[in-house]
């Protein structure tokens, strides 16, 4: 089953503390502070394809001291603790910025692609010129919607 079949699949529940729907967190055991695997993962990502993944994914785990790392389905995957929020893949021609709760979150510019319940990415191409402002934002809104679905589910 794929992450976006998975997610998919889960059940939406709502918090005491919130009016909006709050899904399942999803986990994935194994997250380190610095995960072998990823860290070979990224280092063998090719030319500026490689250099994307590793600039983007490198801000991911820059966005808190709590954040850690895991290979997930190929994608290099950041969560707090076990719960995923974003993943670095790399494709022929783009990386994909992806955020487990995408569909949930404030995108003013316009940046996140995809129409599953869940799931948004940010596809970027080597020389385009991407708003790095806004992708920050994004990565950084991920982090904080995550600690507050965590808080939630205490």
């Amino acid at each position: 089953m794929r992450i976006g079949e998975l997610l998919d699949s889960l059940v939406l529940t709502r918090t005491k503390s919130e009016d909006l729907p709050m899904r399942a967190i999803f986990r994935l055991s194994g997250a380190l502070a610095h995960s072998p695997p990823v860290e070979y993962w990224l280092a063998t990502q090719a030319g500026e394809l490689g250099e994307i993944a590793r600039t983007w994914f490198a801000r991911m785990m820059a966005t808190g001291n709590d954040v850690m790392q895991v290979m997930h389905d190929g994608y290099a995957t950041a969560c707090v603790g076990d719960a995923a929020f974003a993943y670095v893949g790399v494709f022929k021609a783009h990386v994909n910025l992806g955020f487990f709760h995408g569909a949930a979150l404030p995108d003013p510019t316009g940046l996140l692609e995809g129409t599953g319940k869940f799931m948004r990415h940010v596809k970027i191409k080597p020389g385009r010129v991407v708003d790095e402002r806004s992708v920050e934002a994004l990565i950084t809104t991920a982090y904080q919607d995550i600690l507050a679905r965590l808080t939630a589910e205490r």
